[in-house]
């Protein structure tokens, strides 16, 4: 791949990511019994890129998100824990997806993200509050980040099997698992 087709493919799966980021927050909670917790779509473009991209790239594109979502209608505090929770997310991930396809499928690859954002905001929220008692709240968010992580690494499995370019710019040309 040309370096300006790198150049133009980042932007464009960072543009997606803010667009569903700021989509998403539009959206009203859709978990009532878990106020604050959110889908996280914006992870099926993570999950793309860390399939598609080297892993430096990969993390340019989350931290081009995370800046851009915060100055497009954010504040500080959504910054902080947006922040922490992707980039634990990005870790974890990243971890978990060195195992393999053999052993992780996307989809593992994206729940591991969702549950670890998760624990990247009820750490923050924790320092702020001064109490580690809001960790209790953890195994309902992990239930929730369970379920939109495979939601979100089917989307994101789904897409990258059809979709022509993406196939195309499949750097590590790992077969992506059902």
């Amino acid at each position: 791949m040309t370096k300006n087709k790198r150049l133009v493919y980042i932007a464009l799966l960072a543009a997606q990511a803010v667009v569903i980021s700021l989509l998403e927050r539009a959206i009203p909670f859709p978990f009532a019994f878990a106020p604050g917790a959110k889908l996280g779509l914006a992870n099926i473009i993570t999950c793309i890129s860390l399939y598609t991209l080297s892993t430096k790239d990969a993390f340019m594109i989350v931290c081009i998100r995370l800046v851009l979502a915060t100055l497009l209608g954010g504040t500080i505090s959504t910054f902080m824990y947006s922040a922490a929770g992707a980039i634990l997310s990005f870790g974890g991930m990243w971890l978990v997806k060195k195992l393999g396809p053999k052993r992780v499928s996307i989809i593992g690859v994206s729940t591991t993200g969702g549950i670890l954002h998760n624990v990247g905001q009820l750490v923050i929220a924790s320092w702020i509050a001064g109490s580690w008692s809001v960790m209790l709240y953890l195994p309902v968010l992990s239930f929730i980040g369970i379920l939109s992580g495979i939601a979100v690494g089917i989307a994101a499995n789904y897409l990258i099997k059809n979709v022509q370019t993406l196939r195309t710019f499949n750097k590590t040309k790992e077969p992506i698992q059902n």
